[in-house]
């Protein structure tokens, strides 16, 4: 039997098949989320085409289903095809047709989103400027150089790269880098003096100071994997040593939260000390350049600058109920010459750039006061192309639906009236 693709994609059966593996999927991927994670599991299953075997409350299952990227196609192709194929341009049949537009735009605009959005975060205390965002899930591993007159070049190599392993090469390093070990998340201690410490893991940097161990990966959304990476550099004459670059060194949230527990247990001026050692920078020379190495969130560079001007966080009256979080920034754009003061809070973004900013932690106020930090803001960068599809798309399913319904309750009204 001959296969027609005109039928087979045009078909309502194909319809229904596509939205039960739909329903199916909606529900594996959020039973996953218990043993995978919310990101694990929409990486898993949402944003891959085929999945092979599942993951139950702790149970494998060896079975291959469509992903979301292969279901979310065949149902656009078949919308498409279908509305083609039946497409009739009359009066009777427009408000079908809004409708059918706007729900291939809610799924073209949900394709779009889940491949190229992204979000980023930037942190600064008051008085501070930043002209890049930092990921909150992924590390790279940064080579910092001096150019001099106030310039830097900065190699930077993915965490999905180190993840692999083996030798990396970049025609911008004069060296080699083997990675010997990756631990996806990762837990430092500090070398006490007196203690009886084992070995220095190696005899370079933060490592004389630090002993890292790998820690089990975490899938909630309150915490946070920090990844740590023993590396071996290599140039023409051999071995240049081993190095300990960890997330540890330069994630800031991380790095509060960490001397907040120090302080508890030795007070906060040996906490100070011992994040100043865990921080010290790490550098490497290398043909008569000196290389700054740091394994970083992952930054998107912007074209212009942000300046906290003021953090505000207030609360209601005689509780400790967060009433308000506001930053005021300055944007300074020398590309347009832009200089101007806003306001960012909740409910109230900025969009700029064709970036939505949201204000999103903040550390202000008495909180900071009793805390003994500067006052701090956590803006969430959002950048998604396809931002306006569902708002226009669900206005053509909506105006759709009227317009078809007001045909029929017209039509019902008149052939009343004619009885």
């Amino acid at each position: 039997m001959r296969l027609n693709p005109i039928k087979f994609f045009t078909s309502l059966r194909l319809t229904v098949v596509l939205l039960a593996f739909a329903i199916v999927l909606v529900f594996i991927g959020t039973l996953a989320q218990v043993d995978e994670g919310l990101y694990n599991a929409q990486a898993r299953y949402f944003r891959q085409w085929l999945i092979f075997g599942l993951n139950v409350f702790g149970h494998k299952i060896p079975l291959i289903l469509p992903g979301g990227y292969l279901i979310g196609t065949m149902l656009l192709l078949n919308l498409l095809a279908a509305h083609i194929y039946r497409f009739q341009l009359t009066t009777k049949k427009i408000g079908i047709q809004l409708a059918h537009s706007g729900v291939i735009l809610l799924l073209v605009g949900q394709l779009v989103t889940d491949m190229l959005a992204s979000e980023s975060q930037i942190r600064f205390n008051e008085g501070q400027s930043k002209s890049y965002a930092e990921s909150s899930q992924n590390y790279e591993l940064a080579f910092t150089t001096d150019n001099g007159a106030n310039s830097q070049t900065v190699i930077t190599i993915s965490q999905q790269l180190l993840a692999r392993g083996g030798e990396i090469q970049n025609a911008n390093l004069p060296f080699t880098i083997r990675v010997k070990s990756f631990w996806k998340n990762s837990e430092p201690s500090f070398r006490a003096p007196m203690m009886q410490n084992a070995p220095p893991l190696t005899t370079n940097g933060v490592a004389e100071s630090f002993d890292f161990s790998p820690a089990a990966e975490v899938k909630t959304m309150d915490d946070k994997n920090v990844p740590t990476v023993e590396i071996e550099i290599v140039d023409a004459n051999g071995s240049l040593g081993d190095w300990i670059v960890s997330g540890w060194t330069t994630d800031a949230g991380m790095i509060e939260g960490l001397e907040r527990g120090y302080a508890k247990m030795a007070g906060a001026a040996m906490a100070q000390k011992i994040t100043a050692a865990l921080t010290q920078p790490q550098s490497i020379s290398v043909g008569g350049k000196v290389f700054t190495l740091e394994l970083r969130p992952e930054r998107t560079y912007l074209p212009f600058s942000l300046t906290l001007l003021k953090a505000t966080h207030t609360v209601y009256t005689g509780t400790d109920i967060p009433k308000d979080f506001r930053s005021q920034v300055h944007i300074d754009n020398a590309q347009t010459g832009e200089k101007r003061d806003v306001t960012i809070y909740m409910n109230a973004p900025l969009r700029y750039a064709g970036l939505t900013f949201y204000q999103y932690q903040m550390t202000a106020g008495e909180m900071a006061q009793q805390a003994g930090v500067a006052p701090e803001s956590v803006l969430q960068v959002v950048r998604n192309p396809g931002w306006l599809t569902p708002y226009i798309g669900c206005a053509l399913v909506a105006l759709g639906l009227i317009v078809q319904f007001m045909f029929h309750l017209v039509g019902f009204i008149k052939k009343g009236s004619s009885k």
